[in-house]
């Protein structure tokens, strides 16, 4: 085979013989490289493809592996937060029986002590108000609503033990009031006669008076000055019809000249009960009630009780 080649400088035409061995040769080389790179492009094409589809595979894996993360935070979120609600349920039923008894206990303190009870009304939700400042306002964090709980359940406390410390103090105040002698014994009446040295009104002389004599109506109510154990109820020289009764703090009373007693050796007596009618039995001149006060077997001025 003979191939002519044309030079465009010198315009002459120039012929060349190649075998048919080279040019298969050459034709050779060129299937052989066409082949070659296409097989190199198929592999990098397939490792580009096999590494995008593990690339796919890891990002989906990935994404798969926060979702269930995602899960678990949210559980465990959820989880605790209805612990958190069982919290505030248990602290809020323990503040709402605190408010329960620091109300109760109001009602009493404020019935004991003879307090107007529509202005201390504990069932009555206190009347406040304020203006709306939207801007300053923000909502209370958990911990920060928990922590206020807290303190109030500390201050319902504090408040409870003070409020029961002063009911104790009330009742005690109560009771020894009531085992205390004062008042008069009878509802009406005058002294006729006072504690200390007189004369005596049958014999004229220089006497001690242990008591007072409260003269009145005849059979008018004679009434105890204050609770305690009657120790002696009947007839006694001098005394015509008496009535004693025991106190606390070592005090006793006297009820004497009575034209009828109601209470016997022993009896419970509460301040303010009928022991017996006012008369003039015994060593008297006329109605009247012969009071005296003693404490640890000492006579006492019964005026000063009678004033209180």
């Amino acid at each position: 085979m003979k191939i002519i080649l044309l030079s465009s400088g010198h315009r002459k035409a120039e012929g060349r013989a190649f075998s048919l061995a080279w040019l298969g040769a050459v034709l050779g080389t060129l299937f052989a490289v066409t082949v070659t790179g296409a097989l190199w492009l198929g592999y990098v094409t397939g490792v580009q493809g096999f590494a995008a589809a593990q690339d796919e595979a890891s990002l989906a894996s990935l994404l798969n592996e926060q979702m269930l993360k995602q899960r678990k935070e949210l559980k465990e979120t959820r989880q605790q937060t209805r612990a958190h609600l069982d919290a505030l349920s248990l602290r809020m039923g323990s503040l709402q029986s605190q408010i329960l008894r620091l109300d109760a206990l109001g009602e009493r303190l404020a019935s004991a002590g003879s307090l107007d009870l529509e202005e201390f009304n504990f069932g009555q939700v206190p009347a406040r108000g304020g203006l709306e400042n939207p801007d300053s306002a923000s909502s209370v964090e958990l911990f920060e609503l928990l922590s206020d709980m807290e303190k109030l359940s500390r201050t319902l406390e504090d408040r409870e033990y003070k409020l029961d410390v002063m009911e104790s103090l009330l009742l005690r105040s109560r009771v020894s009031e009531a085992l205390t002698p004062a008042g008069k014994p009878v509802e009406k009446g005058w002294v006729s006669s006072g504690y200390g040295y007189r004369k005596d009104p049958f014999s004229g002389k220089k006497t001690f008076h242990r008591g007072v004599d409260i003269a009145g109506k005849k059979n008018s109510e004679v009434f105890a000055v204050a609770s305690g154990i009657v120790t002696e109820a009947g007839p006694k020289t001098g005394y015509g019809y008496l009535a004693e009764i025991r106190h606390a703090a070592g005090y006793t009373t006297r009820y004497a000249h009575n034209s009828k007693i109601f209470v016997e050796t022993g009896d419970l007596i509460s301040k303010g009960d009928r022991i017996g009618l006012m008369g003039s039995t015994g060593r008297s001149t006329g109605p009247h009630v012969h009071f005296e006060v003693a404490r640890n077997g000492k006579s006492l001025n019964p005026l000063k009780y009678l004033r209180k």
